[in-house]
């Protein structure tokens, strides 16, 4: 069956969920600002979705699966009765057309992310004209489950300016797939040695000129002339940080500069780049081990 044929599921807009399932999600990183990575969740009753072809990378991680569910489904041409479990996992490739009945109740997490995003990740680590990612029927994967499962709590803290944050897991699951999903076995180059030194400077000054901006690990990469994939390592090695983690040092050190001056906390939040003042005293007390009001009191 040809793909024109198929309904499409286009995960960049939302309503197209709505065909698919019985029910849009009731939860979507439609407002999260993430760049051409996307998340729904919702907890599903038996049911069962059209023949569909998604125009991205698709997983679905089933996390809340209080007894096995009886399922039958149709994956590129291959159908299967599968016993789904907590922890397992269905990858989509972009394109490829799917269909699923079934019987039993559970919470789904569907993750979608643009080819260019896959592409881009990995293109200084192989070739990706020549790598294919095969669908695979639920199985468990418990590096998929958790990824997922942090991308959602994110989302339920309110982290709106997780861009970076986002853009680093998409990364992660890229390489995953490369690694674990491909077609063929595919050797991964290793980089060591961290950044050379002007460019480790150069990003940082970047970081730091951009605090109150949705930074994005795409654009921190494109300041250095590096891949998403081969920068984050790279960056890494040299600060001991992933990326998303140094922007957050960043923007804590920066906050508590702004609170000594008796800033308030609602502008710091702001001006430091900080979804909200509950996202600022989440992180300031994680890594200062107080509020910045009790630090506002200190003074």
């Amino acid at each position: 069956m040809s793909v024109e044929k198929l309904l499409t599921l286009d995960f960049s807009k939302e309503e197209t969920l709505g065909k698919v399932f019985a029910k849009l999600p009731v939860l979507t990183s439609k407002e999260a600002g993430w760049n051409g990575i996307y998340l729904a969740y919702d907890y599903q009753l038996p049911g069962e979705t059209p023949e569909v072809a998604g125009l991205q990378y698709g997983i679905a991680v089933f996390t809340q699966v209080p007894t096995p569910i009886e399922a039958e489904r149709k994956l590129d041409g291959r159908s299967r009765h599968e016993q789904v479990l907590q922890g397992d996992v269905v990858v989509v490739p972009a394109n490829t057309y799917h269909q699923a009945q079934w019987k039993g109740e559970g919470g789904v997490i569907m993750l979608g992310f643009e080819p260019t995003v896959f592409t881009h990740a990995i293109y200084e680590m192989v070739d990706p004209e020549r790598v294919a990612i095969a669908p695979h029927f639920a199985s468990p994967d418990p590096l998929i489950c958790q990824l997922g499962l942090t991308l959602k709590a994110e989302l339920e803290s309110g982290g709106l300016g997780s861009r970076l944050y986002a853009e680093a897991i998409a990364n992660v699951l890229a390489v995953h797939l490369l690694q674990h999903y491909s077609t063929q076995k595919t050797i991964i180059k290793d980089y060591t040695g961290g950044l050379p030194r002007h460019k480790l400077h150069q990003v940082i000054d970047y970081i730091n000129a951009h605090l109150d901006q949705p930074l994005g690990l795409a654009e921190l990469a494109q300041v250095v002339g590096m891949s998403p994939g081969y920068f984050s390592r790279l960056f890494k090695q040299s600060t001991g940080f992933a990326p998303h983690q140094y922007l957050i040092q960043c923007r804590v050190n920066s906050a508590k500069q702004l609170l000594s001056k008796g800033v308030a906390i609602a502008e710091v939040a702001y001006k430091v780049g900080f979804a909200n003042q509950g996202h600022l005293n989440y992180h300031f007390k994680r890594l200062v081990g107080i509020t910045p009001k009790a630090m506002l009191l200190d003074k």
